[in-house]
């Protein structure tokens, strides 16, 4: 996880939202200097269900939440298009509709590319599939198009026992 185990999950906010205001993390002057950032990390800590974690350390954190806190940093930066490569990747099966929930979320006010082959995810989630084999397009289109395509289905289930 990119997250600063080190640091409170608080503080992992803070220094993302400094970040985008310009400034610089300075480790010799007072985390007092982060205070001004403490409203907007809370609202963002409680978008992605953290807020009772705050004060905990970060490499405390289970590995899903870890991952709801580097959507947190993420969007402390106000991206307009967030990249995720296998969001749901190593997450315990607890932890995949938690973080499918706030990755739609997240996806209401920006766009969302995203590598994954967790297929009820993928279903859950995508408004266009685009399947690659060998880097190249298979095929394109809405999960119900894409899951039909016979060659999605030969490439990625197999051909199945022919009579």
């Amino acid at each position: 996880s990119a997250v600063f185990g080190q640091m409170s999950v608080l503080d992992n906010v803070r220094v993302a939202l400094q970040r985008k205001s310009g400034g610089t993390f300075s480790f010799w002057r007072s985390n007092k200097v982060l205070d001004r950032y403490n409203e907007r990390a809370r609202e963002l800590l409680a978008s992605v269900n953290l807020t009772r974690y705050e004060h905990h350390s970060a490499a405390d954190l289970s590995y899903g939440r870890k991952r709801a806190l580097e959507l947190a940093t993420t969007l402390a930066l106000e991206p307009e298009l967030i990249l995720l490569d296998e969001p749901i990747a190593g997450l315990g099966h607890e932890d995949i509709g938690p973080v499918t929930k706030l990755i739609a979320e997240v996806a209401k006010q920006r766009t969302v590319l995203m590598v994954e082959h967790h297929m009820k995810v993928v279903a859950a989630l995508s408004d266009r599939i685009t399947v690659l084999q060998s880097g190249e397009v298979l095929a394109e289109g809405s999960y119900q198009e894409v899951s039909n395509d016979p060659r999605v289905r030969e490439a990625y289930v197999g051909g199945g026992a022919h009579a």
